[in-house]
């Protein structure tokens, strides 16, 4: 966020007036020369270390920007000490986690860090306390195997002739969620591939394992992951470790020509794979494996694509999982609307031109695997990301173009069939139990997280509190607040609602953000204040 000095607040404004004053005058300072907002995304340390990696993977070494990663690495670390033990957090505040320490842990050596420097051995204590590497998840696996440093047979098998079974199969591409969708595509042909691993002289992790990797047996799975699914289809993994090498050669050629046919279409120029840094980097790995020449086009746009992510900031870098510049722009409209002033209304106006021309109608993305009759009209997150529009992000640009021309009056009938075109989308998307997942309708197939290659527990889109109560609130604001979905919204909401009166918000942080999400979408849709629902929620909140 803008940096904001309360000493600067008026004598006369209040604490509050003055502080709104002043974030509202730092956000028109932000404001792009095109009218849209964005700001950093910065997650935790997986993704800097990550990029370690696949720089080093690909020769393709930086001492200073190395430096720079590593010093925001042992940075986090030292701050996150009190809660995380030496490791690395998911969240600030956090306890350690196993799959993103040895990441870091791994990044670090791979830039220069002696396993017996001070904060190499507090991450190493953190590591093997919580049952040591063989216990960090799959993906964290498919980290380490190019280099080596696992067995390419403790990662599940995930073979590309998945993208050639039926929809009717039971694990088709379209069952899972568009992250894992478009991460995992390009995986499969580095899995099916597993290409010579690069080993940097002098740099191993093996003191981070309490049973040599090659000696470990079974592979833990997901805390998620229970009975009788677990045993089944780790049977079937067994099985197709088995069968890998006797995979009919015609069969492979046509999936991974199928892979290879998946990511162009979807690479959104230099926005990258699905506009997320894993899938990104998988990409770059596919085409590697695959032989396509340094110069190719796709590579070159890949490699840019990843390099738009990097922050640098104070001498240190880090890497955004993506670019936010949709939902930035439409809560910063929301933000300048609430605080006021004929500076802030003009702003906001070039705002939401902006958004305006990046409202997707073109592309029939792969939500229309399962609403192939629906018409296109919804916004994604980045700046280009056209197969992978989310109703999140669309009710709430929605929600801030109704009410700029509530509050001007002022004619735009492109923005008005936007709005139209945009609630019958979102409407369309609505799955069958009344609620919302962000990117794809009916994305429920349960089962599928608890296949080993799920053990990270987030292979699915399935409705969520938060996502409902974004499309409710449009609804309501739309005045379709009794139309039948927004009924069905309602009555999905109060059945989601905790025994403490909570919600829980799968794209915030997290009770807090879905109680929140929740409230403003049932009052939207005209619910009584006084509605146990309510009350109950207004409690845990007062708590």
């Amino acid at each position: 966020m803008p940096d904001i000095d309360l000493r600067r607040a008026g004598h006369g404004d209040t604490a509050l007036e003055g502080a709104v004053r002043l974030a509202r005058e730092a956000l028109l300072r932000r404001q792009q020369p095109d009218g849209h907002w964005v700001f950093e995304l910065e997650a935790d340390a997986t993704i800097p270390a990550e990029y370690i990696m696949l720089r080093c993977f690909f020769g393709r070494r930086d001492a200073a920007r190395e430096a720079a990663i590593g010093r925001y690495l042992r940075r986090l670390q030292a701050q996150e000490a009190p809660s995380a033990a030496g490791g690395w957090p998911l969240f600030h505040g956090g306890p350690s986690d196993i799959s993103c320490s040895v990441k870091a842990y791994f990044a670090l050596r791979l830039i220069g860090d002696a396993a017996d420097e001070p904060h190499m051995a507090r991450a190493r204590a953190a590591i093997l306390a919580a049952g040591g590497a063989a216990r960090s998840n799959v993906f964290t696996r498919c980290t380490l195997a190019p280099f080596g440093q696992v067995p390419w047979h403790s990662v599940p098998v995930m073979p590309p002739e998945l993208l050639l079974l039926p929809k009717w199969f039971p694990f088709h591409i379209g069952k899972i969620s568009y992250w894992a969708r478009t991460v995992l595509v390009p995986l499969t042909v580095v899995m099916a591939r597993r290409p010579q691993p690069v080993v940097p002289i002098g740099v191993d992790i093996a003191e981070l394992f309490t049973t040599p990797p090659h000696e470990v047996r079974e592979w833990p799975g997901g805390a998620h992951q229970q009975e009788p699914w677990s045993s089944l289809f780790r049977a079937v993994d067994r099985a197709l470790q088995r069968a890998q090498k006797i995979f009919p050669r015609t069969h492979r050629i046509r999936a991974e020509a199928a892979c290879e046919k998946f990511d162009p279409e979807r690479l959104n120029g230099e926005d990258g794979l699905g506009a997320i840094y894993p899938a990104m980097a998988n990409a770059v790995f596919m085409y590697h494996v695959l032989g396509v020449p340094e110069g190719d086009p796709r590579l070159v746009t890949a490699w840019a694509a990843i390099e738009k992510l990097v922050c640098e900031r104070e001498g240190e870098t880090y890497v955004q999982p993506c670019l936010s510049p949709i939902w930035d722009t439409a809560l910063v409209a929301h933000a300048l609307m609430e605080a006021g002033g004929d500076d802030a209304q003009a702003a906001v106006g070039r705002g939401l031109d902006w958004l305006l021309a990046r409202e997707i109608t073109e592309v029939r993305g792969d939500w229309a695997w399962q609403r192939p009759r629906l018409q296109p009209g919804g916004w994604a997150f980045q700046y280009e990301n056209a197969h992978y529009p989310d109703v999140d992000d669309t009710a709430v640009v929605v929600l801030a173009m109704d009410r700029h021309r509530r509050l001007t009056g002022a004619e735009h009938p492109a923005m008005d069939a936007a709005l139209r075109r945009a609630t019958d989308w979102t409407v369309g998307m609505q799955s069958k139990g009344g609620g919302w997942g962000a990117f794809d309708a009916d994305n429920t197939h349960h089962y599928l997280n608890h296949i080993p290659f799920a053990d990270h527990g987030a292979l699915l889109d399935p409705p969520t509190a938060d996502v409902t109560g974004r499309c409710l609130a449009m609804l309501g604001q739309l005045g379709e607040g009794q139309a039948r979905p927004a009924r069905d919204a309602v009555d999905y909401l109060l059945a989601e609602q905790e025994a403490d009166g909570a919600w829980y918000g799968r794209w915030g942080v997290n009770y807090v953000y879905g109680t929140w999400s929740a409230l403003t979408a049932l009052n939207a849709a005209g619910v009584e204040h006084e509605h146990a629902a309510m009350r109950r929620a207004v409690a845990w909140l007062e708590s």
